[in-house]
């Protein structure tokens, strides 16, 4: 199969092949980032927050649909002109509904002053509520919301929406379940055209830097370019055919993962290319040469990425399980792209794809010193500095297995004290509207009142006065009452989004079993999906992290046939995540100055922490092991291994870590903090795993990192 590159007018077909899929399935089926997002569920339905919304829905349908959150402010206090106002919105939408609209509370026909008496206690604040169609998609949404700014400016002369909270004016914000939704649309949508620039950009300069070659800088770009461009359509006929839902959150990072990995993996190809061209004149032997090398060690790599991400369909929590094919598919393709698109370009292009440092054969240098009547000056050993680092990581291994594992494990000892946050409001920029619009409920009305907590119960009794008797309940709205069912809004003490709420919350499920019956309650409402999402997180991380890990033992002993090895090489990258969580604490909270990390960090983190890492891992030691079956005994197979892979790994490294931490650069609080951990986690295995920490674990062991294969056996 290499040597099908051997012949030219195949490169020429499969490179053609390419550019007509791209540009046929372009055609054919839309870009992924280009489809409507829909509203997300992230939890099961057997979640007890799922099933109260449910219950609320079929036995309280007044208020069914998704609501959206008007915040009205104004400092110097509301005015009469101000709520006058904001009854003629009502009164216009109750006569003429907007395309998504459900149901609106009659605020347009009641008395004034009976509004009056929902504004906040300063007088500064009102909240009023719409409910929109639970089908309804955000882009709908987003019209709507544009809708009901045209009728504000019109009734009033103003637009309160856009007016900056520090002018003494009215102001009103888009808040709850709708703001938020389409605000995080709007992020995740400007957000993808500035990663894949940041991303492209990051790495043509960090090529340029590396290899100061201007082709060699920009081939790579161009295979995962390619690949990108059939992956995305793919990926939006499968949504449109309903077998994925799109995930905007996912798209975003599976920008990064694509150009990243992908260009890693072009790495691999391109350097033992040029090391090849070195002794082999012949441009298309070499390149069969190359392919034979580095294609078992890029195919296991790409293959421990895909199996680890598909994992991620084993989650229950919708956010994780939505990330799996699009990351796993994406990486399929982009790997076949490098090991078929890339050796084609690499075959048409030759030695001139390292212009204007063309490696050549001795006698090639030779000739071409002696054509331009120059002397010939025989190149410097290559991987000189790796050489020494691999030398000195065999004769001292143990003094660098102590300090590595001394940094490795003292960053993994900060990961216990992490605080996390389960809500996505705190992830937005403040000055979004959302989180403007909460802020002002926060500031002007009890805390509980932000996100109320629905008590619903199956009984006939009167509970308000046993509710609001709790200690760590705020205030008890009167009852509704259907079908048997009692509806109770319910405002906690504390802020409904903060640990403490989650704790009051858990409390609350023990009170009322003792006083309606364990089965006979149902606690829905923002801080009830935050407890549950907390629950199955923590199952899915129970599940996937064991589950991935022996899943990529596994691939390992059936590539290395080694399980010491594989044992190994598992613990390093594992204590790397720790390590790398650790220390993305640290920067997170005490340098940012952020109180709490993002619930989903720390699987997300682990999913590609551990296979990326495998990667490099396994580029490595495939080196050390066909040094091995070369007759070169243990430590200088593993000395020679740091030295012909160190110099692309850390290039490798040096891309990748770049790539993820322009997610830090995005003003969603989930992608910086996912994008600083991971960037960690990778300059760990980059810097210090990889180089120190593994090939001293082998030089350590001795040759029982063979058994039980016949390289154990020969005894060197």
């Amino acid at each position: 199969m290499t040597k099908f590159f051997e012949k030219g007018p195949m490169r020429v077909v499969i490179l053609a092949l390419w550019v007509v899929l791209a540009l046929l399935l372009g055609k054919l089926f839309p870009q992924i980032n280009s489809i409507d997002n829909v509203a997300l569920v992230n939890l099961p339905a057997d979640q007890m927050s799922m099933q109260a919304a449910e219950l609320k829905a079929e036995h309280f349908a007044s208020n069914a649909g998704i609501p959206l959150l008007i915040t009205w402010q104004r400092d110097a206090g509301l005015t009469e002109a101000d709520i006058k106002g904001v009854q003629a919105l009502y009164k216009e939408l109750e006569i003429n509904p907007l395309a998504t609209q459900q149901f609106i509370p009659p605020l347009g026909t009641i008395p004034a002053q009976a509004l009056m008496g929902s504004v906040s206690e300063d007088g500064k604040a009102l909240v009023t509520p719409i409910f929109f169609k639970e089908d309804a998609s955000t882009a709908a949404l987003k019209d709507s919301l544009a809708d009901i700014t045209t009728l504000t400016k019109t009734i009033t002369g103003e637009n309160p929406y856009s007016a900056k909270l520090s002018e003494d004016v009215l102001h009103a914000r888009y808040s709850g379940p709708v703001g938020i939704s389409v605000d995080a649309t709007d992020l995740f949508k400007s957000a993808d055209f500035q990663l894949m620039a940041a991303t492209v950009l990051i790495i043509l300069v960090i090529l340029l830097v590396i290899y100061r070659s201007p082709l060699l800088a920009i081939i790579p770009l161009v295979v995962v370019g390619i690949a990108f461009l059939v992956v995305s359509p793919l990926l939006g006929a499968m949504t449109e055919a309903g077998w994925l839902v799109k995930d905007a959150q996912a798209v975003s990072i599976m920008i990064v993962l694509l150009f990243g990995a992908g260009t890693d993996y072009c790495l691999f190809l391109i350097t033992r290319y040029r090391d090849t061209l070195l002794i082999e004149p012949n441009k298309l032997k070499a390149l069969t040469q190359s392919l034979r090398a580095a294609g078992g060690a890029i195919i296991m790599s790409a293959a421990t990425v895909v199996i680890g991400l598909l994992t991620l369909l084993l989650a229950n929590y919708g956010a994780f399980h939505r990330f799996a094919i699009p990351f796993s598919f994406g990486i399929l393709i982009t790997a076949i792209a490098v090991l078929t698109l890339l050796p084609a370009i690499l075959g048409l292009l030759g030695r001139y794809a390292f212009w204007p440092f063309i490696p050549r054969t001795e006698e090639m240098a030779r000739a071409h010193a002696s054509k331009k009547g120059k002397p010939y000056v025989a190149p410097k050993p290559p991987h000189r500095i790796m050489r020494k680092i691999g030398r000195f990581t065999v004769k001292r291994h143990w003094l660098v297995i102590a300090v590595t594992a001394l940094i490795l494990v003292g960053l993994a000892a900060v990961s216990p004290k992490i605080e996390f946050s389960y809500d996505l409001l705190s992830s937005f920029p403040e000055d979004m509207p959302s989180r403007e619009g909460f802020a002002i409920i926060e500031e002007h009305f009890t805390a509980g009142e932000l996100a109320p907590v629905s008590v619903i119960v199956k009984t006939d009794e009167d509970i308000t006065d046993a509710l609001a008797a709790l200690p760590y309940v705020g205030k008890v709205a009167k009852p509704q009452q259907a079908d048997g069912y009692q509806l109770y809004s319910v405002d906690l003490k504390e802020n409904p989004y903060a640990v403490q709420a989650m704790t009051d919350l858990g409390q609350m499920k023990q009170d009322l079993g003792e006083l309606v019956g364990a089965d006979a309650f149902w606690l829905g409402g923002e801080t009830s999906e935050q407890v549950d999402t907390k629950t199955v997180q923590e199952a899915d991380e129970k599940l996937i992290q064991p589950t991935m890990i022996v899943i990529i033992f596994v691939l390992l002993v059936l590539y290395l046939r080694a399980p010491v090895t594989a044992v190994s090489l598992m613990a390093t990258v594992v204590v790397s995540f720790f390590a790398a969580l650790g220390a993305g604490w640290l920067i997170i909270h005490y340098v940012l100055g952020q109180s709490a990390m993002a619930s989903a960090i720390p699987l997300y983190s682990f999913v590609f922490i551990v296979a990326l890492g495998n990667d490099y891992n396994i580029f490595m030691i495939s080196e050390v092991w066909k040094n091995r079956q070369n007759g070169i005994n243990h430590l200088q197979a593993i000395e020679n291994g740091v030295a012909s892979t160190g110099a692309v790994i850390t290039s490798a490294g040096i891309i990748l870590a770049g790539t993820f931490m322009v997610l830090a650069s995005l003003p969603i609080q989930l992608l910086v903090q996912f994008g600083i951990v991971t960037a960690l986690g990778i300059v760990l295995d980059t810097f210090i795993v990889r180089p120190l920490l593994v090939p001293a674990l082998l030089a350590a062991l001795g040759k029982v990192v063979y058994w039980p294969s016949k390289l154990w056996r020969d005894g060197k």
